[in-house]
């Protein structure tokens, strides 16, 4: 079975302007982009559930939560089933993480992960039946402090090992504002799950390793003296998807278990820039039998 995943930090339907001096909403064109995608489940973090400060500064703000907005394609056929998650809530309004399907949203949880007053962060689970199988699907948008993040992540591990059994599919995809590569491993070899960069690079790496020993062996034999093989570090492939104009930080991450990942890419270029801070991801996975 074909699954296409994204993961996207929308930025609350608003972002500045070319030269920061006032916000720009930007919440129609994103929802045209979204349907673009022909994506069957999309992850998205910083989903304004309500704003009352936007919706009388801005013309044609959607009256709904931006979850149910985007849910429907810009010719407004409901499209997507939806659910949302609150992180923050503040006195106009609050925000959080959601998950669009169009397979049947069958059980949700939402857990408030913050680590500290000052910075409010949930994760959002979902089961999502896809007929013959159920995807457990965690939409996550981790902390801005390393400390606060490791904390997260650890809770995020303890909640699955406890809840989602073993061989179940899953997907973990978000923000997690993880752009040292520190979670990576801890992530991996507790759950299981594999990044899909890493998994749709892989023949690339061994290419590279390949190569990295036919160098060393011919140096080996030019100097004809004995020289152990080289082990090159093992370092989890991810993508650069911060600052959207021009990625550089390894910020979104897509992980699953029991899929195969047949292709990954980042959405980069001034198009995408113009709607969000952050790049989106896109993964083409097929469910494992």
């Amino acid at each position: 079975m074909k699954l296409r995943v994204a993961t996207y930090n929308i930025h609350k339907g608003v972002i500045r302007d070319f030269f920061g001096l006032r916000r720009v909403p930007r919440i129609h064109e994103l929802r045209a982009r979204l349907h673009d995608l022909d994506a069957d489940l999309v992850f998205l973090q910083e989903v304004q559930g309500q704003n009352e400060h936007h919706a009388r500064r801005f013309e044609q703000w959607p009256p709904e939560p931006q979850d149910q907005f985007l849910a429907k394609s810009p010719t407004l056929r409901h499209t997507f089933e939806t659910a949302y998650g609150r992180a923050a809530s503040y006195l106009h309004g609050h925000h959080g993480n959601a998950l669009l399907s169009r397979y049947s949203i069958i059980g949700l949880e939402n857990r408030d992960v913050s680590d500290h007053a000052l910075e409010k962060r949930g994760v959002l689970h979902c089961r999502v039946d896809l007929g013959a199988r159920r995807v457990h699907c965690f939409v996550v948008h981790l902390g801005l402090l390393a400390r606060s993040r490791e904390r997260q992540l650890q809770v995020l591990i303890d909640w699955i090992e406890r809840e989602v059994p073993q061989e179940a599919p899953m997907i973990i995809a978000g923000d997690f504002n993880d752009w040292r590569n520190q979670l990576n491993e801890r992530l991996s070899e507790a759950l299981g799950v594999t990044e899909v960069f890493d998994m749709a690079r892989r023949r690339d790496r061994l290419a590279a390793r390949v190569a990295h020993f036919v160098r060393a062996r011919l140096h080996v034999e030019g100097e004809a003296r004995e020289l152990a093989p080289q082990v090159l570090p093992r370092m989890v492939r991810t993508a650069r998807t911060y600052p959207a104009l021009v990625p550089w930080l390894r910020m979104d991450r897509i992980y699953t278990r029991g899929f195969v990942v047949e292709s990954a890419q980042v959405l980069r270029g001034p198009r995408w820039a113009q709607l969000s801070d952050h790049s989106p991801l896109l993964a083409d996975l097929t469910l494992g039998s």
